[in-house]
């Protein structure tokens, strides 16, 4: 056999196919991902590695002793791939009830029972009948007469490549785009071997040679491409379909232009108008029908979006969502868009309003309770001292509320307090900030209000509890209050000083008969008094 021949091109080109599975094998031995398959691909790559170049060592075998030995060796491999590369494709495509290991060592029986056949064929003969040197050929070559097993064994093996194929098309409509240069290049990694078995099998190769080998050189070859050009076994649609679809949490896709590329089936529960007709919008398009169509409660510009919380009114329900945009890069660093991730926090920020209404709110009456006027106030005072507006406070606490409680019970007591409540509202400015201070004693701040304001203010407020009894039990029971009213007379006097000289002008009105205004100085105090 010269360097020149046939023979001996062939076997180099079969040589240089098994380095290349001993390459990939490497390549997914060192490569640690998320691929479920990566095993399986590696211990693929290894009996492809093992079957070709024993089939290299078999063509430059001189004799049929040698031959048979190598073919012993390529059916430690050869039988083993097809299963192998259908496991790989299940992986690959997330069929993972099926691929357990309890269920998948079925795959591999028959292969097993091949190898037998192969190494103990000399006292059965099912695998080859015969093995006969082909006369009239520069080099020693076999022709075999098939046995039994023999199409036991290829109809196992193309059985397994056809349930591959059939399986990477079924995958085919539900793959997006981006994937489906991976799924041709598996494909055509199954389908040439195949075809190259079926045109050896029907005789029509050159020299009548097995071209399976070759073809695994191009599929190797194939694969090295893809794994660098598509990421092929680090990203593949399980990803997609069974980590992405997964997600409880919405996610949106976005490239350069800011159009959508993907999104999940949680960000279409999220937005409704996130059809496949979307793919290629523009985020900007979605985000304004959503407010359009009063979807979202504000706006938002996506392309300054890195984190915030929005507020979605969906069928007549509230739901809540924090949205989160980080760039997306390619493998060498590259920005290749963003993704946008909606996650539902409806639970938490009802859970914090209702917190956050037990820490303001009085459970009675429905008003801000004594802490919280007290932290509003203080800013309303702040922001008053730095524009140099006026703001004023009123305290009045309801006359002879012990004797209601004592004559009509608490519940009526209750009431009364409810009561007086809404009478504030309908009669307070908007402005105004109303506050339990205390049992029946209710405070009020007065944003740009004099003195003179506040006590104007005060006695409306007056004149309208007055005025207005509480029906209970078809009784009228008569209401009235006395008010206290201080107003800030520097830039530096605290909230309760104010609040005090406030009380301290509301026991004026107390000790000159009840249902009084007083305001915290003598001069007024004196000219209210005249009025």
């Amino acid at each position: 056999m010269t360097f020149n021949s046939p023979i001996s091109q062939y076997i180099i080109i079969v040589v240089i196919s098994g380095v290349l599975s001993v390459l990939l094998a490497i390549y997914a031995y060192y490569n640690k991902t998320n691929f479920t398959g990566m095993k399986v691909f590696m211990w693929s790559t290894i009996l492809s590695a093992v079957y070709t170049f024993a089939f290299a060592f078999e063509l430059a075998s001189d004799s049929l002793s040698e031959i048979r030995f190598w073919l012993n060796i390529e059916y430690i491999g050869m039988p083993f791939i097809a299963p192998c590369s259908l496991l790989l494709i299940m992986h690959y495509v997330g069929l993972d009830k099926f691929i357990a290991p309890k269920k998948t060592w079925g795959l591999f029986v028959i292969p097993a029972i091949t190898l037998l056949m192969v190494t103990t064929n000399d006292y059965h003969h099912l695998f080859y009948k015969a093995l006969i040197l082909r006369p009239h050929v520069p080099t020693p070559m076999v022709d075999v007469v098939p046995g039994l097993w023999y199409y036991v064994h290829g109809s196992y093996t193309s059985g397994s490549m056809f349930a591959s194929l059939f399986i990477l098309a079924r995958h085919w409509k539900k793959t997006k785009a981006v994937y489906r240069k991976q799924l041709i290049t598996l494909a055509i990694g199954i389908a040439l071997p195949m075809l190259g078995a079926l045109s050896y099998v029907l005789g029509l190769t050159p020299l009548g040679m097995d071209p399976v080998p070759i073809l695994m050189c191009i599929t190797s070859a194939l694969y090295l491409v893809s794994i660098f050009s598509t990421s092929l076994l680090t990203v593949a649609p399980i990803a997609r379909e069974h980590i992405f679809e997964s997600m409880r949490d919405g996610v949106l896709v976005l490239n350069l232009e800011n159009q959508i590329m993907d999104f999940n089936g949680a960000a279409t529960q999220i937005i409704p108008s996130l059809t496949p007709a979307a793919i290629g919008q523009r985020l900007e398009d979605i985000w304004k029908r959503g407010a359009e169509s009063g979807a979202f409660s504000f706006g938002v510009d996506p392309s300054i979006l890195h984190e915030q919380e929005l507020k979605w009114i969906r069928g007549g329900e509230t739901y809540y969502y924090r949205i989160r945009a980080s760039n997306l890069l390619k493998p060498n660093g590259q920005l290749a868009g963003k993704t946008i991730v909606m996650i539902d926090v409806t639970e938490h920020t009802l859970l914090q309003n209702k917190l956050r209404h037990l820490a303001e709110i009085d459970g009675l009456t429905s008003i801000y309770n004594r802490t919280f006027f007290m932290e509003k106030s203080r800013k309303l005072l702040s922001t008053a001292h730095q524009t140099g507006e006026p703001i004023s406070f009123i305290l009045f606490d309801i006359d002879y509320f012990k004797q209601i409680n004592d004559r009509y019970g608490h519940s009526v007591g209750d009431f009364a307090l409810q009561h007086v409540v809404s009478i504030c509202q309908q009669t307070l400015p908007g402005s105004a900030l109303l506050g339990r201070y205390g049992g029946e004693e209710f405070a009020i701040c007065l944003p740009g209000a004099t003195l003179a304001d506040g006590g104007q203010a005060a006695e409306k407020l007056r004149m309208e509890i007055a005025g207005n009894p509480l029906y209970s039990s078809a009784k009228a029971i008569t209401i009235t209050a006395s008010f206290g009213v201080a107003q800030a007379k520097s830039a530096d006097v605290p909230l309760e000083v104010l609040l005090s000289e406030a009380d301290i002008a509301l026991y004026r009105s107390k000790h000159s008969g009840r249902n009084a205004v007083h305001l915290a100085t003598d001069d007024q105090v004196q000219a209210n008094e005249e009025k």
